[in-house]
Protein backbone atom coordinates (compact mmCIF):
# COMPACT_ATOMS: atom_id res chain seq x y z
CA UNK A 1 0.00 0.00 0.00
CA UNK A 2 1.74 3.71 -1.02
CA UNK A 3 -0.03 6.16 1.89
CA UNK A 4 0.22 9.42 2.00
CA UNK A 5 -0.23 11.48 4.81
CA UNK A 6 -0.98 15.07 4.51
CA UNK A 7 0.82 16.56 7.76
CA UNK A 8 3.17 13.53 8.08
CA UNK A 9 6.21 15.57 9.68
CA UNK A 10 3.33 16.82 12.19
CA UNK A 11 3.39 15.09 15.56
CA UNK A 12 0.63 12.66 15.12
CA UNK A 13 1.57 12.30 11.78
CA UNK A 14 4.71 11.05 12.06
CA UNK A 15 3.81 8.41 14.35
CA UNK A 16 1.29 7.74 11.56
CA UNK A 17 3.91 6.81 9.31
CA UNK A 18 6.15 5.09 11.58
CA UNK A 19 2.98 2.48 12.18
CA UNK A 20 2.51 2.47 8.06
CA UNK A 21 6.19 1.67 7.42
CA UNK A 22 6.27 -0.63 10.20
CA UNK A 23 3.39 -2.55 8.92
CA UNK A 24 5.88 -2.76 5.62
CA UNK A 25 3.39 -0.17 3.51
CA UNK A 26 5.23 2.82 1.97
CA UNK A 27 4.52 6.42 3.02
CA UNK A 28 4.81 9.93 1.57
CA UNK A 29 4.41 12.55 3.98
CA UNK A 30 3.29 16.10 2.43
CA UNK A 31 4.18 19.17 4.96
CA UNK A 32 5.28 22.88 5.13
CA UNK A 33 6.95 21.97 8.38
CA UNK A 34 5.23 24.88 10.04
CA UNK A 35 3.91 23.36 12.64
CA UNK A 36 5.58 20.01 11.96
CA UNK A 37 9.36 19.70 12.26
CA UNK A 38 11.49 17.95 9.89
CA UNK A 39 13.07 16.92 13.24
CA UNK A 40 9.78 14.68 13.74
CA UNK A 41 11.01 12.21 10.63
CA UNK A 42 14.48 12.56 10.53
CA UNK A 43 14.99 8.74 11.87
CA UNK A 44 12.02 8.00 8.47
CA UNK A 45 15.34 9.68 6.27
CA UNK A 46 17.41 6.79 5.42
CA UNK A 47 14.11 4.23 4.69
CA UNK A 48 13.83 4.05 1.15
CA UNK A 49 9.47 3.53 1.89
CA UNK A 50 9.18 6.87 3.09
CA UNK A 51 9.63 10.24 1.36
CA UNK A 52 8.91 13.70 2.67
CA UNK A 53 7.63 16.96 0.25
CA UNK A 54 7.81 19.96 1.66
CA UNK A 55 4.85 21.56 0.48
CA UNK A 56 0.91 22.53 1.32
CA UNK A 57 -1.96 21.27 0.66
CA UNK A 58 -3.54 24.74 -0.20
CA UNK A 59 -1.48 23.85 -3.48
CA UNK A 60 -3.83 22.02 -5.60
CA UNK A 61 -1.61 21.06 -8.28
CA UNK A 62 0.70 19.30 -5.78
CA UNK A 63 -2.17 17.54 -3.72
CA UNK A 64 -3.84 16.20 -7.20
CA UNK A 65 -0.43 14.62 -8.05
CA UNK A 66 0.73 12.76 -4.96
CA UNK A 67 -3.15 11.66 -4.91
CA UNK A 68 -2.66 10.40 -7.97
CA UNK A 69 0.51 8.12 -6.80
CA UNK A 70 -1.25 6.93 -3.57
CA UNK A 71 -3.64 4.03 -2.48
CA UNK A 72 -5.07 5.54 0.70
CA UNK A 73 -4.67 9.25 2.12
CA UNK A 74 -4.86 9.95 5.39
CA UNK A 75 -5.26 13.50 6.00
CA UNK A 76 -3.86 15.36 9.30
CA UNK A 77 -2.51 18.26 7.80
CA UNK A 78 -4.76 21.28 9.60
CA UNK A 79 -4.63 24.51 12.14
CA UNK A 80 -3.76 22.96 15.31
CA UNK A 81 -4.00 24.46 19.23
CA UNK A 82 -5.60 26.89 20.07
CA UNK A 83 -3.15 29.61 20.37
CA UNK A 84 -2.46 29.30 16.76
CA UNK A 85 -5.86 29.59 16.21
CA UNK A 86 -6.56 32.41 18.26
CA UNK A 87 -3.61 34.85 16.66
CA UNK A 88 -4.47 33.61 13.00
CA UNK A 89 -7.62 32.96 12.50
CA UNK A 90 -8.09 33.28 9.11
CA UNK A 91 -4.59 31.17 7.88
CA UNK A 92 -6.48 28.51 10.05
CA UNK A 93 -10.03 28.88 8.49
CA UNK A 94 -8.28 28.81 4.94
CA UNK A 95 -6.02 25.85 6.10
CA UNK A 96 -8.94 23.85 7.24
CA UNK A 97 -11.71 24.28 4.78
CA UNK A 98 -9.51 24.91 1.66
CA UNK A 99 -7.25 22.87 2.46
CA UNK A 100 -9.41 20.08 2.99
CA UNK A 101 -11.63 20.67 0.11
CA UNK A 102 -8.16 20.21 -2.20
CA UNK A 103 -7.55 16.91 -0.62
CA UNK A 104 -10.92 15.24 -0.53
CA UNK A 105 -10.98 16.64 -5.00
CA UNK A 106 -8.06 14.39 -5.75
CA UNK A 107 -8.67 11.90 -3.79
CA UNK A 108 -12.51 11.73 -5.30
CA UNK A 109 -10.39 12.26 -8.97
CA UNK A 110 -8.86 9.00 -7.99
CA UNK A 111 -10.70 6.89 -5.51
CA UNK A 112 -8.48 6.85 -3.04
CA UNK A 113 -10.04 6.01 0.55
CA UNK A 114 -9.46 8.40 2.37
CA UNK A 115 -9.13 9.58 6.67
CA UNK A 116 -9.85 12.78 7.16
CA UNK A 117 -9.45 13.90 11.23
CA UNK A 118 -11.43 16.37 12.93
CA UNK A 119 -11.20 17.03 16.63
CA UNK A 120 -13.70 17.51 19.86
CA UNK A 121 -13.73 20.90 19.24
CA UNK A 122 -17.10 20.16 16.78
CA UNK A 123 -19.07 19.61 20.49
CA UNK A 124 -18.38 23.15 21.10
CA UNK A 125 -19.53 24.07 24.65
CA UNK A 126 -21.48 20.59 25.24
CA UNK A 127 -20.17 19.82 28.69
CA UNK A 128 -22.62 16.80 29.13
CA UNK A 129 -20.44 13.19 29.04
CA UNK A 130 -19.21 11.07 27.70
CA UNK A 131 -20.37 13.03 24.59
CA UNK A 132 -21.43 10.55 20.92
CA UNK A 133 -20.79 11.77 17.81
CA UNK A 134 -24.22 12.43 17.40
CA UNK A 135 -24.49 14.98 21.00
CA UNK A 136 -25.84 18.34 19.91
CA UNK A 137 -23.13 20.80 18.89
CA UNK A 138 -23.31 24.33 20.86
CA UNK A 139 -21.74 26.98 20.02
CA UNK A 140 -21.38 30.43 20.85
CA UNK A 141 -20.47 33.59 18.17
CA UNK A 142 -18.71 32.93 14.88
CA UNK A 143 -16.87 35.82 15.45
CA UNK A 144 -15.20 34.22 18.36
CA UNK A 145 -12.15 32.52 16.85
CA UNK A 146 -12.44 28.82 18.83
CA UNK A 147 -16.49 28.76 17.36
CA UNK A 148 -15.31 29.51 13.64
CA UNK A 149 -12.50 27.12 13.97
CA UNK A 150 -15.00 24.67 15.22
CA UNK A 151 -17.43 25.41 12.49
CA UNK A 152 -14.51 25.28 9.79
CA UNK A 153 -13.90 21.63 10.84
CA UNK A 154 -17.61 21.30 10.98
CA UNK A 155 -17.48 22.39 6.77
CA UNK A 156 -14.69 19.93 6.76
CA UNK A 157 -16.86 17.07 7.96
CA UNK A 158 -19.63 17.83 5.70
CA UNK A 159 -17.19 17.91 2.79
CA UNK A 160 -15.97 14.16 3.36
CA UNK A 161 -19.73 13.40 3.95
CA UNK A 162 -20.89 14.99 0.71
CA UNK A 163 -18.04 13.34 -1.17
CA UNK A 164 -18.94 10.28 0.17
CA UNK A 165 -22.56 10.56 -1.09
CA UNK A 166 -22.16 11.91 -4.25
CA UNK A 167 -18.90 11.02 -5.58
CA UNK A 168 -18.75 7.50 -3.75
CA UNK A 169 -15.44 8.65 -2.18
CA UNK A 170 -14.70 6.46 0.73
CA UNK A 171 -14.12 8.68 3.43
CA UNK A 172 -13.82 8.51 7.27
CA UNK A 173 -14.11 10.81 10.00
CA UNK A 174 -11.91 10.78 12.82
CA UNK A 175 -12.72 13.46 16.20
CA UNK A 176 -9.72 13.22 18.33
CA UNK A 177 -9.73 14.17 21.97
CA UNK A 178 -6.47 15.94 22.98
CA UNK A 179 -4.08 13.13 21.64
CA UNK A 180 -0.58 13.41 23.92
CA UNK A 181 2.71 12.27 23.74
CA UNK A 182 6.41 12.20 22.60
CA UNK A 183 7.09 15.23 19.84
CA UNK A 184 4.08 17.34 20.79
CA UNK A 185 4.98 20.77 21.00
CA UNK A 186 3.67 23.09 23.53
CA UNK A 187 4.72 25.67 20.95
CA UNK A 188 0.52 26.26 20.70
CA UNK A 189 -1.71 25.96 23.32
CA UNK A 190 -0.90 22.59 24.03
CA UNK A 191 -1.51 21.59 27.75
CA UNK A 192 0.54 18.33 28.75
CA UNK A 193 4.09 19.19 26.92
CA UNK A 194 3.29 23.11 28.20
CA UNK A 195 3.12 21.88 31.62
CA UNK A 196 6.07 19.32 31.69
CA UNK A 197 8.65 21.84 29.86
CA UNK A 198 7.69 24.48 32.36
CA UNK A 199 7.58 21.78 35.36
CA UNK A 200 11.21 20.48 34.80
CA UNK A 201 13.03 24.69 33.94
CA UNK A 202 10.94 25.40 37.94
CA UNK A 203 9.23 28.06 35.70
CA UNK A 204 5.42 28.78 37.59
CA UNK A 205 2.67 26.19 36.07
CA UNK A 206 0.80 28.24 34.15
CA UNK A 207 -3.34 27.50 34.02
CA UNK A 208 -5.75 28.98 32.70
CA UNK A 209 -8.96 30.35 34.06
CA UNK A 210 -9.48 28.43 37.54
CA UNK A 211 -8.03 25.36 36.70
CA UNK A 212 -11.20 23.18 37.37
CA UNK A 213 -12.08 22.49 33.75
CA UNK A 214 -11.80 18.87 32.95
CA UNK A 215 -10.27 17.26 29.48
CA UNK A 216 -9.52 13.57 28.90
CA UNK A 217 -6.42 12.53 27.17
CA UNK A 218 -5.17 9.86 24.81
CA UNK A 219 -1.77 8.81 23.79
CA UNK A 220 -0.41 9.27 20.58
CA UNK A 221 0.09 5.58 20.07
CA UNK A 222 -3.52 4.79 21.22
CA UNK A 223 -4.84 7.57 18.97
CA UNK A 224 -2.88 5.80 15.20
CA UNK A 225 -4.09 2.61 16.27
CA UNK A 226 -7.20 3.77 16.04
CA UNK A 227 -6.66 5.76 12.43
CA UNK A 228 -5.19 2.78 11.18
CA UNK A 229 -8.43 0.17 12.42
CA UNK A 230 -10.57 2.01 10.87
CA UNK A 231 -8.41 2.40 7.34
CA UNK A 232 -8.31 -1.33 7.73
CA UNK A 233 -12.18 -1.69 8.04
CA UNK A 234 -14.20 -1.53 5.06
CA UNK A 235 -17.51 -0.77 7.39
CA UNK A 236 -15.97 2.49 8.80
CA UNK A 237 -16.53 4.35 5.40
CA UNK A 238 -18.95 7.22 5.08
CA UNK A 239 -19.01 7.48 9.34
CA UNK A 240 -17.62 9.77 12.12
CA UNK A 241 -15.80 8.06 14.93
CA UNK A 242 -14.90 9.72 18.21
CA UNK A 243 -10.80 8.61 19.04
CA UNK A 244 -9.72 9.33 22.96
CA UNK A 245 -9.54 8.11 26.29
CA UNK A 246 -12.84 8.19 28.49
CA UNK A 247 -10.12 9.24 31.72
CA UNK A 248 -10.63 12.70 33.15
CA UNK A 249 -8.79 15.18 35.25
CA UNK A 250 -9.08 18.69 35.67
CA UNK A 251 -5.96 21.22 34.42
CA UNK A 252 -5.04 21.98 38.31
CA UNK A 253 -4.87 18.44 38.93
CA UNK A 254 -2.99 17.68 35.83
CA UNK A 255 -0.58 20.56 36.77
CA UNK A 256 -0.13 19.09 40.16
CA UNK A 257 0.66 15.39 39.34
CA UNK A 258 3.30 17.11 36.65
CA UNK A 259 5.02 19.08 39.43
CA UNK A 260 5.14 15.93 41.51
CA UNK A 261 6.63 13.50 38.63
CA UNK A 262 9.12 15.72 37.98
CA UNK A 263 10.30 16.90 40.85
CA UNK A 264 9.54 20.32 40.75
CA UNK A 265 9.86 23.37 42.72
CA UNK A 266 7.49 25.29 40.39
CA UNK A 267 4.32 26.93 41.92
CA UNK A 268 0.98 26.66 40.28
CA UNK A 269 -0.34 30.03 38.49
CA UNK A 270 -3.98 30.89 37.56
CA UNK A 271 -3.79 33.18 34.69
CA UNK A 272 -7.49 34.72 33.16
CA UNK A 273 -8.43 33.65 29.26
CA UNK A 274 -8.34 37.62 28.84
CA UNK A 275 -4.66 38.13 29.81
CA UNK A 276 -3.75 34.15 27.69
CA UNK A 277 -5.85 34.97 24.80
CA UNK A 278 -7.43 38.70 24.82
CA UNK A 279 -10.92 39.85 25.09
CA UNK A 280 -13.61 37.13 24.60
CA UNK A 281 -12.11 34.33 24.39
CA UNK A 282 -14.72 31.05 25.89
CA UNK A 283 -13.50 27.62 27.33
CA UNK A 284 -15.63 24.30 27.75
CA UNK A 285 -16.00 22.93 30.97
CA UNK A 286 -15.73 19.59 30.11
CA UNK A 287 -14.61 17.03 27.09
CA UNK A 288 -14.67 13.39 27.24
CA UNK A 289 -15.67 11.01 24.57
CA UNK A 290 -17.87 8.11 24.14
CA UNK A 291 -16.25 6.11 22.69
CA UNK A 292 -18.69 2.94 21.78
CA UNK A 293 -19.04 3.16 18.01
CA UNK A 294 -15.15 2.51 17.23
CA UNK A 295 -15.49 -0.03 19.38
CA UNK A 296 -18.21 -2.28 18.40
CA UNK A 297 -16.95 -1.64 14.70
CA UNK A 298 -13.03 -1.88 15.49
CA UNK A 299 -12.58 -3.53 18.58
CA UNK A 300 -10.45 -0.47 19.54
CA UNK A 301 -10.12 1.13 23.32
CA UNK A 302 -7.26 3.08 24.22
CA UNK A 303 -4.54 0.75 26.26
CA UNK A 304 -2.31 3.42 28.14
CA UNK A 305 -3.53 5.28 30.77
CA UNK A 306 -2.70 9.09 31.94
CA UNK A 307 0.16 7.71 34.07
CA UNK A 308 1.99 5.98 30.72
CA UNK A 309 1.24 9.45 28.93
CA UNK A 310 2.84 11.54 31.26
CA UNK A 311 5.37 9.28 32.28
CA UNK A 312 6.48 9.04 28.15
CA UNK A 313 5.79 12.89 27.49
CA UNK A 314 8.59 13.68 30.62
CA UNK A 315 10.74 11.30 29.12
CA UNK A 316 10.72 12.69 25.86
CA UNK A 317 11.53 16.60 27.16
CA UNK A 318 14.18 15.61 29.36
CA UNK A 319 15.81 13.92 26.66
CA UNK A 320 15.20 16.72 24.51
CA UNK A 321 16.61 19.00 26.85
CA UNK A 322 19.88 17.15 27.68
CA UNK A 323 19.91 16.41 23.74
CA UNK A 324 23.40 18.26 22.53
CA UNK A 325 22.99 21.50 20.79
Amino acid sequence: MRCLVTGGAGFIGSHVADSILGAKHQVTALDNVSTGSRDNVAHLFDNPAFSLVEGSIMDAGLVDRLAAEHDVVVHLAAAVGVKLIVERPLESLLTNIRGTENVLDAAARYGRRTLLTSTSEIYGKNATGPVAEDADRILGSPFVARWSYSTSKAVDEILAHAYWEDRGLETIVVRLFNCVGPRQTGDFGMVVPTFVRQALQDDPLTVHGDGQQQRSFCHVQDTVAALLALLETPEAAGNVYNVGAPNEITMEQLAKEIMVRTDSTSELRLIPYEQAYGDGFEDMERRVPDITRIRRLTGWSPTRSLDDILNDVIAYERRRVEAPA
